[in-house]
């Protein structure tokens, strides 16, 4: 038996909890046998959820008693503090405690960032810790490094980001040299607010990083950057307009295809091939954002997230441990 995965999932987190991450965490283990998953949360909704489900390998799943739940509107420090047996606390508990390889929430965001860095804990020689999402492109798919977590990030945090980010991308995505870019409102160098031009010439200056310079927000679906460097506050706007862009445009490509007798019938003929291209641009592909940096992997995936981004998500876990993405970010900073 391969060395096994452990996955910390809170099971009372996000809008779909705990059906839809119950559901999830089943279908990876029906897809990857060498992983085993902590399902925290309240036991009696967790064992209705199972019951129903024939494939749920009850070998691989440790249901963890957690009274309380984190709501996605309470006081992120503040609920971390009080909430000490939520299913969020507990779960991420497990990971420093080395019980667990990883942990997995739909639930609040801020709680996830608050507990993170002060239950599981940054690497050393990193002050912050960027969500760093997947996201589909033309050639595949690229990392976006903030997206959430540090508003105002110094010019030495971005660096931090930029080398995080290609470790992340190598390993994890299979880029070889993965390029990296900074976001910036033009292609020249004298173009920016003042943390991009800070950073720009900084990260010149890396030798281990492959980075091309500045990237537009309109290049990043073409994919020819790899990792996209940003604040979390340019990166999340640039990220929420790219999935309400996406969901739009898969909504009215559908609606046009039902607007005509002879457009059903030619949609008929092209479905195979449009399903195929839709897949690529389906974000709940790739799994959820890893909050880098920390001692311990911590993933949050969006709050509407259902099983198939749930399994997804499980199996990206899986990928960074068998990659050995942690001790590899550990010995870049060392």
């Amino acid at each position: 038996m391969a060395d096994i995965t452990k996955v910390a999932v809170d099971a009372m987190g996000g809008d779909n909890a705990p059906g839809e991450i119950v559901a999830g965490v089943c279908d990876a283990l029906a897809k990857a046998p060498d992983v085993e998953v902590f399902l925290c949360g309240r036991k009696d909704d967790i064992e209705k959820c199972l019951s129903g489900r024939s494939d749920a390998d009850r070998s691989r799943i440790h249901i963890v008693e957690a009274s309380e739940i984190i709501e996605t509107a309470e006081p992120p420090v503040a609920a971390i503090r009080k909430k000490k047996d939520s299913s969020l606390v507990r779960a991420l508990e497990l990971v420093k405690s080395g019980e667990a390889d990883a942990f997995v929430s739909a639930g609040s965001t801020g709680a996830i960032l608050v507990g993170g860095q002060l239950i599981v804990g940054k690497v050393k020689g990193i002050k912050r810790a960027p969500l760093a999402p997947i996201i589909p492109t033309k050639k595949g798919a690229s990392l976006l490094i903030d997206c959430g977590a540090n508003v105002d990030p110094r010019p030495e945090h971005m660096v931090a980001f930029a080398r995080m980010g290609s470790i992340y991308a190598e390993n994890a995505l299979g880029k070889k040299n993965p390029t990296v870019g900074i976001l910036n409102i033009g292609a020249e160098e004298e173009k920016g607010n003042a943390l991009v031009k800070e950073t720009f010439p900084l990260l010149k200056e890396l030798k281990d990083i492959n980075f091309i310079g500045s990237v537009e927000a309109r290049d990043i679906p073409a994919g020819d950057v790899d990792v996209i460097v940003t604040d979390a506050f340019s990166g999340n706007v640039a990220l929420k307009m790219y999935e309400g862009v996406g969901s739009t445009l898969i909504s009215e490509i559908k609606r046009g295809l039902k607007s005509t007798f002879l457009s059903k019938l030619g949609a008929a003929l092209a479905l195979p091939a449009l399903k195929s291209t839709l897949k690529k641009f389906d974000a709940s592909e790739y799994g959820g954002a890893p909050l880098l940096g920390l001692r311990g992997l911590v993933v949050k995936t969006h709050g509407s997230a259902k099983s198939k981004e749930v399994s997804n998500t499980i199996l990206q876990c899986r990928t960074f441990k068998t990659q050995q993405i942690q001790s590899k970010i550990e010995n870049a900073f060392s």
